[in-house]
């Protein structure tokens, strides 16, 4: 494996599979190791929020993802109601992370990336060309593979972020939180179905498939994570937090864990970045660990491509640190708030706590600030000095005057320049950025000009303006996101 042209992702999780698949489409040649030897089908994460969902539709594999869940248009555990959401999905797509990883993985396959399982990174060093990477591969046989870039997608106890001697600091949220899939004789009514009540709480997530997803959490009974973990415990505890365990029977896996809330103050270190639970773990309160790893990868990926094909300044790598970091932080923070909400409301408070949550969330501003966090939905990233207020905010969705949607002209992974109605192409892009951008005109009236990352973000726009300004802001907002322009061919 050269060093030349090509990114070796250490993990197949979501965020390394998303990852692999944007690289391998954009031509990059991507190689992804796995410990696993196998794909695993005990999986914590099943939430998939509606800025997860429309990054998918953008690379057009939501429709094969939404089918293998059910769609809520309440998030049970906090009362929140995404069904205004601005965007086509508002819902929370409650489905096992094995279905969104295999989606991921048959789309980065699809698109000739590399996925080695069996193969366990044990440790890397780079200089200033390269990254070398120790691996034990699949006939137990010690490899050295060199890469222009890694990215560590390895988890919570991250062998690259270990290697790199980056500190991970925080601290532990809730211990001792028991995990199950099971049958249930008599499922709930109106799933999700959530309680707590001071000392325990509890949880059970359909899966649509005649599994449930379990958690619970008794204050009583902080057993390591070692510790073994029997039905009749969670039963127990569901039974205080909930009323009822509705008949659990046949658990097709138990676990104990804790859940840490931390974050590396670094997710790039030369050649070598860090994303998803190598990067940041949450407690898992709102669903959105998940969620944040790829949208993490998402950022990362056409930025890569970018400066490996060499459109791009090394500089443009930056600003994936500077964008991601502070979301991150942002995801902990509020994660974290939500879920010593819920466990460390004294059981005597507890209806105290749930009207006053409610009176709240009657507030449409709030109620619609909260469902645009938790969804991230609206995620926004710096926008330099004097920019358009819309710089660095998500893109909507609009219809362009072709029949497409916006989310579907981005699936070339290219940046659009989407224009009003009525006008022409700049000849920045006929003549010079084609390659790179792709020029749409919306459908309705607008008289604004914005240019959509590949990521679906805007990266410039500008108001109403005589066609010839619009033509130079284009140019230098192509020559700062996309590099200088190409040599013309003669």
């Amino acid at each position: 494996m050269g060093s030349d042209n090509n990114v070796l992702i250490v993990g197949a999780g979501p965020a390394g599979l998303l990852l692999a698949g944007d690289l391998a489409e954009a031509g990059i040649d991507c190689t992804v190791v796995e410990r696993r030897r196998q794909d695993s089908a005990l999986t914590r994460a099943f939430a998939v929020h509606a800025r997860t969902m429309e990054q998918l539709d953008a690379r057009a594999i939501a429709d094969e993802l939404l089918p293998t869940g059910i769609r809520n248009p309440v998030l049970q555990f906090l009362g929140i109601d995404l069904s205004r959401l601005p965007s086509r999905y508002p819902h929370v797509l409650v489905t096992p992370q094995y279905n969104t990883e295999r989606v991921l993985r048959e789309r980065a396959r699809a698109h000739g990336a590399k996925i080695s399982e069996g193969c366990e990174a044990l440790g890397l060093r780079q200089d200033g060309t390269g990254v070398d990477v120790e691996v034990l591969a699949t006939d137990g046989t010690a490899q050295t593979l060199r890469a222009a870039y890694v990215v560590g997608a390895d988890g919570r106890n991250s062998m690259v972020r270990r290697s790199l001697g980056l500190p991970f600091p925080g601290r532990s949220a809730v211990r001792s939180m028991m995990l199950a899939d099971v049958r249930l004789a008599d499922p709930p009514r109106t799933p999700p179905t959530v309680g707590a009540v001071g000392d325990a709480f509890a949880i059970v997530v359909p899966f649509g498939d005649g599994w449930f997803r379990v958690m619970a959490w008794n204050r009583r009974n902080q057993a390591p994570d070692g510790a073994p973990v029997g039905l009749d415990e969670i039963r127990r505890t569901a039974r205080h937090a909930l009323g009822s365990d509705f008949g659990m029977h046949d658990p097709r896996w138990l676990s104990r864990f804790h859940s840490d809330e931390r974050q590396s103050p670094c997710y790039r270190l030369g050649r070598v970045f860090l994303v998803g639970d190598a990067a940041h773990v949450h407690s898992p309160a709102g669903g959105m660990g998940l969620n944040t790893s790829l949208q993490d990868a998402a950022n990362l990926g056409w930025k890569l491509a970018a400066v490996l094909r060499g459109r791009a300044a090394d500089a443009l790598l930056d600003t994936y640190q500077t964008e991601r970091h502070p979301v991150g932080h942002r995801v902990l923070r509020m994660s974290g708030a939500l879920l010593r909400g819920v466990l460390t409301t004294p059981r005597a408070l507890c209806g105290l706590r749930d009207l006053s949550a409610r009176t709240v969330l009657r507030l449409p501003p709030l109620a619609s600030r909260l469902a645009g966090a938790i969804s991230g939905i609206d995620i926004s990233y710096p926008a330099p000095p004097g920019a358009h207020p819309l710089t660095g905010r998500r893109a909507p969705d609009v219809p362009l005057a072709d029949g497409r949607r916006l989310y579907e002209a981005l699936r070339t992974r290219r940046f659009v320049l989407a224009a009003p109605a009525d006008a022409s192409p700049p000849a920045a892009i006929t003549e010079e950025w084609a390659a790179e951008v792709e020029f749409a005109t919306v459908a309705g009236p607008s008289r604004r000009t914005v240019l959509v990352r590949p990521d679906a973000y805007i990266a410039w726009a500008t108001s109403e303006q005589r066609p010839k300004d619009r033509d130079e802001e284009v140019r230098r907002a192509l020559t700062e996101w996309c590099g200088a322009a190409p040599a013309r061919q003669l």
